[in-house]
């Protein structure tokens, strides 16, 4: 069975938003990760992401589908620290149960695949939770965090990022404040991943212009689906120029049209994304960045257990076995390798 190594999953927020016992709740099907799902499916693990929500419930794209949804409004650094040490705690908790391997670089990652737990490699969507001098930042590394969003979808003293739109790029406003590239020039001398996802078009060339490689863990082609959270082609190009990384997101409101008004989508609409992302950013800079437990999903993918079903979409679709093999989790480890090393 094909490995699958991808770039974003919510399962830690999700867990916690949820008020559930996460050991109970990741050792049975429920959620969109869980341990004998990523059995069947050849979950091999991926980017875990850290996320301080609104309020303590599950993102609910509902709302907004078929319309825009706003900025959300700021969120205190105290607030946002209290979650995502909590989740942090989680996945401790399912680590020291050894539901899930704690890793910081690609030899671990490929010694968790060898032993069939999964990969966990902590990312901080939205850096909320980490205070202007960044002593919080060199704590969560020293936690084992390793890849880092500057901003989700709402404003931040680091940076802003884009609203939820349709029909329109995410050129939406101001990129990365003054102490946002304090924040990323930090990361990049810990040698953290930086994350352009929900970044605002400014924001992602900023992020260029810093000399880092530009890397979106879970964003789409825009030519595909006009939304402003996918990236144009010109974006797509620079990520491959740049030797960076971008998965693709199987939310369905991020892959089609037909998807962003009806929240229904199938894994065709995949495949129209990945050859798109593969010729802008090349087959050497595409993964997969599934967004699970926290996005809408399409039509036969209702968790990792239906990996398989996206991989033989693939096959058909005319991919051979060493394009299915880097989209699935080879360019990932390639760049982790060349990124974070052990």
């Amino acid at each position: 069975m094909m490995q699958v190594f991808d770039g974003h999953n919510d399962i830690l927020s999700r867990m916690w938003s949820a008020g559930v016992d996460p050991v109970a709740q990741f050792s049975k099907p429920g959620m969109h990760v869980n341990a004998p799902e990523a059995r069947a499916g050849g979950f091999a693990g991926g980017f875990f992401a850290l996320y301080s929500p609104q309020r303590r419930a599950p993102f609910d794209f509902r709302g907004f589908r078929g319309g825009a949804m706003p900025l959300s409004s700021a969120i205190g650094q105290p607030e946002a620290l209290q979650s995502v040490i909590a989740q942090l705690g989680i996945a401790q908790q399912l680590a020291h149960a050894g539901q899930i391997r704690l890793c910081t670089g690609a030899r671990d990652i490929e010694a968790a695949m060898d032993e069939a737990v999964p990969a966990a490699l902590l990312h901080l969507e939205g850096a909320e939770c980490i205070d202007r001098e960044l002593y919080t930042l060199d704590a969560l590394h020293a936690s084992g965090l390793r890849s880092l969003g500057p901003v989700w979808s709402r404003p931040t003293i680091w940076g802003d990022g884009v609203p939820f739109g349709y029909d329109q790029d995410g050129d939406t406003g101001p990129g990365l404040t003054a102490d946002g590239k304090r924040l990323v020039a930090r990361c990049a001398e810990l040698g953290m991943v930086v994350d352009t996802s929900h970044l605002t078009m400014k924001g992602f060339w900023q992020i260029g212009e810093m000399g880092l490689p530009l890397v979106a863990t879970h964003s789409n082609a825009f030519d595909i689906c006009p939304v402003t959270r996918n990236l144009t082609g010109a974006q797509l190009r620079a990520i491959g120029e740049s030797g960076g990384m971008v998965g693709l997101n199987y939310a369905t409101v991020f892959l089609s049209p037909e998807g962003w008004k009806t929240g229904r989508a199938t894994l065709d609409d995949c495949l129209r994304q990945l050859d798109a992302m593969i010729e802008g950013a090349g087959e050497d800079h595409v993964g997969l960045g599934s967004d699970f437990d926290g996005a809408p999903l399409p039509e036969g993918m209702e968790s990792c257990a239906d990996l398989p079903a996206l991989v033989a979409a693939m096959e058909r679709h005319g991919f051979g076995a060493e394009l299915v093999r880097k989209l699935c989790h080879g360019n990932w480890l390639d760049f982790l390798r060349r990124h974070l090393g052990g």
